[in-house]
């Protein structure tokens, strides 16, 4: 299965009636390996911020999470492995994986913990592939 078909029908895919506002999926490295079609432009900055925050959980709480210049606050995750944010009625969950970050970002009405179970089960089933 290619990494855009992770994207598209795992992550994009239609939840109680829900989807998903932008998913992707990115290296380490912030690389993208595959996209929703109006997931935003991801700067290394932002990577590298994310990244930091899952080696010493805490480090983005003052400055916020940044994914493709808009600021989310962030919440409570699970400490190196999740990392969740909200900005007004939506927000963000970046599952990270021995290889790859796995990003959702929802709106209205979809519901956070929608967001997560979408996102962290795809992350799940990545790890015990070895990604």
């Amino acid at each position: 299965m290619s990494w855009q078909a992770y994207v598209d029908d795992h992550l994009m895919c239609e939840i109680e009636g829900n989807h998903l506002s932008a998913a992707a999926i990115l290296g380490h490295d912030g690389s993208i390996w595959a996209q929703s079609a109006n997931f935003p432009q991801v700067k290394p900055e932002e990577v590298t911020g994310i990244i930091n925050d899952f080696n010493e959980p805490g480090t983005l709480a003052p400055t916020g999470l940044h994914i493709g210049g808009t600021k989310y606050m962030v919440i409570q995750g699970e400490s190196g492995v999740v990392i969740r944010g909200k900005k007004g009625p939506g927000g963000v969950t970046i599952k990270k994986t021995g290889m790859a970050l796995i990003i959702g970002i929802y709106d209205e009405p979809m519901t956070p913990g929608q967001c997560n179970l979408i996102v962290e089960r795809l992350g799940d089933y990545l790890v015990d592939q070895g990604f």
